[in-house]
């Protein structure tokens, strides 16, 4: 991790050390400096947007006076999915397309996400020279003139877009739960699924910069699975607070697994020769009975480090179209560059409607191999190679359950934790070989609450 960059963009407490006005202006500045140094000759253009969250707006506008000190040419989005930043960018032919979120968190924090010329997540090492650029500037001037920017409707054009993916009234007798998460997606989403026909339930559709997130959305599909089964509905889908990640339920009130979508959507696509090469991209995250899934049918799983940036650098890699993670986030990369909670959606409607199956039977065709999890808090990172009581529980669980589990130790990338995954055949085993991880753990670290 850099030292404002973690696993996706920069985020934190607004007015917190990360995010403030000061730091964004100097970012925008330091963004604008950047692309001079890459174009030094050409008009520069960039694209912004944000979530529903109070802070957005003056994040923003620090951001495009950032911009504009090196003449860069700014369209305001406003309220837009990040994803349809990266789409927008790509239609305007921009240079730099930022996304002020804090994605699944809550009002309370903000963040800011960076997507290059190609509409792709800016890698590790763009980031850490914009770090560096950030560092040298200065804050900004006291008689600094006023943002300079210009409204563009990208949602229209993101909203047509994906309304062109399915025929009109396809989903007439549906009826849908969508939670909207009081986020980015509330006018979007409802206004693409309109064109289908569909009988639609909407919560979490009221943001009013507040409640983004607050016990609704892909964190919190309790009140989804809820409302789906109160009113009947076939199917219930859920967003982030930006968008990008897709949850869902099936019409008992279920929650589909991540990964069991991404194994229906892997494995539907290799039996029609849709899957390119083969392969599906999937992180470290991920189940293993993802592997088994795919490797039935004749496919394989590529694995990544977390992130869907990732996830989406080693797709574009080995060409694959198909990839994401367990949390939600799914690209279909002959659609969207990033993941897009939409786009995810349509595709498994299409999937239902296609196979004309029930998710709840759908999601029947992908066995997960049972799993269990803990974070720990730490008062330190030591390096995980220093950790020889844990190295040696981990390599004794690996040689105890062979290619039939799997076990992941690493540190979260945003906060002061380890966190701990064993995978297996038999629950019990997974259960005892976690505990026997933890007891390792607290004597090589001060595990400070368990």
């Amino acid at each position: 991790m850099g030292k404002y960059f973690g696993t996706d963009g920069i985020r934190g407490p607004v007015g917190g050390e990360l995010i403030n006005t000061d730091l964004a202006y100097r970012l925008g500045s330091a963004l604008g400096r950047y692309l001079k140094r890459l174009k030094p000759e050409l008009p520069l253009n960039a694209v912004i947007g944000r979530d529903t969250r109070l802070s957005g707006p003056d994040l923003a506008d620090a951001l495009i006076r950032g911009l504009n000190r090196h003449d860069v040419y700014v369209h305001d989005l406003g309220i837009v999915p990040t994803p349809s930043i990266a789409q927008s960018l790509l239609e305007q032919q921009a240079d730099l397309g930022i996304a002020v979120t804090a994605s699944h968190n809550p009002a309370s924090d903000n963040g800011i996400k960076l997507f290059d010329c190609c509409g792709c997540k800016f890698d590790a090492a763009e980031e850490a020279r914009i770090e560096a650029l950030v560092d040298a500037e200065p804050s900004a001037p006291a008689d600094l003139p006023m943002a300079k920017s210009y409204p563009l409707d990208a949602a229209a054009f993101y909203i047509n877009y994906v309304r062109s993916l399915m025929d009109q009234n396809c989903l007439s007798g549906w009826k849908i739960v969508l939670d909207l998460a009081n986020g980015a997606t509330s006018k979007t989403t409802p206004a693409a699924f309109a064109r289908w026909g569909a009988e639609l339930i909407l919560i979490g559709d009221h943001p009013n910069g507040e409640n983004i997130n607050q016990g609704v959305g892909s964190e919190h599909p309790e009140l989804l699975a809820a409302t789906v089964v109160k009113h009947g509905a076939k199917l219930g889908i859920a967003h982030d607070g930006d968008g990008d990640r897709l949850v869902v339920c099936d019409e008992t009130g279920a929650v589909v697994e991540g990964d069991i979508l991404l194994g229906l959507f892997a494995v539907y696509a290799l039996r029609s020769s849709a899957l390119k090469n083969d392969t599906l991209v999937a992180t470290i995250q991920s189940n293993l009975g993802l592997d088994h899934a795919v490797r039935a049918e004749g496919g394989r799983v590529e694995r990544t480090d977390v992130g869907d940036r990732n996830v989406a650098r080693v797709m574009r890699e080995l060409g694959s179209n198909v990839g994401g993670e367990s949390s939600g986030h799914i690209i279909f990369s002959e659609f969207a560059t990033t993941g897009d909670g939409l786009i995810a959606a349509v595709k498994l409607i299409d999937l239902m409607c296609k196979t004309k199956k029930p998710l709840s039977e759908l999601r029947q065709e992908i066995s997960l191999f049972p799993q269990a999890t803990l974070n720990l808090r730490v008062a330190e990172k030591k390096p995980l190679a220093s950790l020889k009581t844990l190295s040696a529980a981990v390599a004794a669980i690996e040689k105890d359950f062979g290619e039939d589990g799997r076990v992941l130790v690493r540190y979260s990338g945003t906060e002061p934790k380890l966190r701990l995954l064993v995978e297996g055949k038999d629950e019990k085993r997974v259960v005892a070989a976690l505990k026997d991880l933890e007891k390792a753990t607290c004597c090589d670290l001060d595990v400070i609450v368990r």
